[in-house]
């Protein structure tokens, strides 16, 4: 069963929303469809300032579900995807390997806005049936996007050696992926230094060099930036892709080509995945009857536990939400606590990357790897409502706390596994050579593919989207089982993983290549770009000959969009404000815009995001919902 909600439906003016909000309908259509919900999609609209609908359940009242553009609601700018990316940072950050701040390329906040928004309508329904008087959620794209910047912007605010790398700061540009002599461009991938080493010493780079490399390629996780020295490019450049697979298998490294979105939907497995969503559910009715529990707070899963055991971004990102909705998480760290709580910079005594997703837990220490710490861990599930990890395939089994083990300890338990690819055994990923990081993710699905088409780069990006959008699908899968388990008394193991993230992120591009009917991609805005200001960039997009027309009037000039110089007469014009005045220009004559945050620093200072953001020894990022 992997259509968990058939019994669900989703109703309002989907159809004529605002074009602010196209890509969000768009996806938010897919999740509901993927999950067997009726779509009731009616045609008036009488609001532009929000997208608005109903999540309802057979056994609650309806949840209003309103998605605006800003945190702020006094500030109804309109906005694309590009400028939210612009006016979040998130340009920023993907721009920091090469030098200058660019978009993704992808519907990547809309993508996370709409699995959040249908996620606050679910997570509402679960709090009505336990007892909670709550009728709406709210969510913006603003908010959507600063969840996903949340390590970053940790990184940038911290109050001891916070980082200073915008685009403007990068010394060395990254020039990731590797391409190799006949041409293949494609990503290596090591969890461990040893392989690192061994590779490049069997290529002839010394281990000075090798090991300066090994300190940058760390930095991919942490900073979106990876300055390897120039000796690893040309020594690599020199090889055929054939030879360079033999090292990686002889020394343990990984390797993967930069596959496009076309070879992605030609795998065996690929239409399956599109068809199911980026979950796939495994229920049981609960054989020892009824499952209650009230609510303890004002928020729709307070009083609920959740035992996560979980490294990096993906898993803990996800406990991280669920703690946001009320959940108490308990974190399972091994022996002496998680090495990554020590990373620069801090705040305090801990990470402020560590903390900005880690900071609403209880933490448990465990040595999971021996038979007194898996009774320990069995002995915490007993009395949660949900375990939640993201170890490496088949390490579950060898732990004996697999799904079996632990439903037989727990009869009610939703059981939910993270990971890299689309499955917790050992035997059956894409590539039982490749880690599921990332970047291994972004090659193999096409996601980096499609990011270098329109990025003007040979791969995907430095910053961790997979594993940010990974970590949302894997707390929204939870959710849709906890909502299940009220409704139908049945347990769930629910599984997801950054290739699933992958083709959601992607979910319009498979459903025009499988042939299935699509509105097509939407047209190409007349002007978007990025333009040098007096102090500052500033982002602008003209989706339209009328907007285009709007912007020439604010410039006060007669710029004809036909003529081969028109962008050149812009980047003048641009040049006689600062970015800021632009900005408010532009508000006010309804054209998309926005100042490009090169500094993540600057973010606290923008009133608009004030609402979603909160002081102290860093710049926090507030949960993304809010319940009435």
């Amino acid at each position: 069963m992997n259509r968990p909600l058939t019994n669900c439906a989703i109703t309002g003016p989907l159809k004529s929303a605002a074009p602010d909000f196209a890509a969000i309908v768009s996806s938010l259509l897919y999740q509901s469809g993927a999950l067997g919900m009726k779509i009731e999609a009616t045609e008036n609209c009488s609001n532009n300032a929000a997208l608005s609908f109903e999540f309802k359940t057979p056994h609650t009242t309806p949840i209003a579900c309103n998605v605006t553009r800003w945190g702020d609601s006094s500030k109804q700018a309109s906005v694309t995807e590009n400028i939210m990316q612009a006016a979040c940072g998130l340009m920023s950050v993907h721009g920091r390997a090469n030098g200058r701040s660019q978009a993704l390329g992808l519907n990547y906040v809309s993508t996370l806005t709409a699995a959040l928004a249908l996620q606050g309508g679910i997570s509402a329904s679960i709090g009505q049936l336990r007892g909670l008087s709550v009728s709406n959620s709210d969510v913006s794209m603003a908010s959507a996007a600063l969840l996903s910047m949340g390590q970053y912007i940790a990184g940038a605010t911290a109050s001891e050696s916070h980082e200073n790398s915008g685009p403007n700061h990068v010394s060395h540009p990254a020039c990731l992926p590797f391409i190799s002599l006949d041409g293949v461009i494609f990503e290596l991938e090591t969890l461990d230094a040893g392989p690192w080493q061994k590779f490049w010493s069997e290529i002839g780079v010394s281990s000075a060099v090798a090991g300066k490399g090994w300190t940058a390629f760390l930095l991919r996780y942490a900073k979106a930036i990876s300055p390897l020295p120039d000796e690893l490019f040309n020594a690599i450049s020199n090889i055929t892709y054939h030879r360079i697979s033999r090292i990686c298998a002889r020394t343990g490294m990984a390797i993967c080509p930069v596959r496009s979105i076309n070879d992605r939907a030609q795998d065996e497995d690929s239409q399956h995945v599109w068809r199911q969503g980026p979950w796939e559910f495994l229920f049981e009715t609960n054989p020892k009857g009824g499952w209650s529990s009230h609510s303890t707070g004002n928020l729709p899963l307070s009083g609920l536990t959740v035992i996560e055991s979980c490294r990096r971004i993906q898993g803990p990102l996800a406990g991280h939400l669920l703690a946001l909705l009320g959940a108490e998480v308990i974190r399972i760290e091994p022996p002496g606590g998680d090495p990554l709580r020590g990373m620069p910079p801090m705040a305090g005594d801990c990470s402020a990357r560590f903390d900005a997703l880690n900071r609403f837990k209880t933490i448990r220490e465990v040595d999971i790897k021996s038979l007194a710490g898996q009774t320990e861990v069995k002995e915490l599930v007993q009395r949660a409502d949900v375990f939640l990890h993201n170890w490496a395939p088949g390490k579950a089994v060898l732990l004996n706390l697999d799904h079996e083990d632990l439903a037989a300890t727990n009869p009610s338990l939703v059981y939910a596994y993270a990971g890299g690819w689309a499955t917790d055994s050992a035997t059956h990923s894409p590539s039982s050579q490749m880690p599921g990081t990332d970047f291994m993710a972004q090659a193999y699905s096409g996601i980096a593919k499609k990011i270098a088409e329109t990025s003007d780069t040979h791969g995907g990006s430095l910053f961790t989207i997979l594993d940010v959008l990974g970590g949302v699908v894997a707390a929204q899968g939870i959710t849709i089982a906890l909502l299940n388990r009220c409704m139908n008394n049945m347990s769930a193991k629910v599984t997801s993983s950054l290739m699933s993230a992958a083709t959601l992120l992607c979910a319009d591009d498979f459903q025009r290549l499988y042939a299935l009917p699509s509105s097509g991609p939407a047209p190409k805005s007349i002007i978007d770009a990025i333009y040098a200001t007096k102090r500052g960039k500033i982002a602008v997009e003209c989706r339209d000959l009328k907007t285009a027309v709007r912007l020439a009037e604010a410039l006060g000039t007669a710029i004809v969009i036909e003529e081969d110089d028109f962008q050149d007469c812009l980047s003048d014009w641009f040049l006689s404000r600062t970015a800021d005045e632009w900005a408010g220009i532009l508000e006010h004559a309804g054209v998309p815009s926005a100042v490009v945050i090169e500094d993540l620093a600057d973010l606290q200072t923008m009133a608009h995001l004030q609402p979603t953001l909160s002081p102290g020894a860093y710049t926090k990022v507030n949960s993304p919902w809010s319940f009435k």
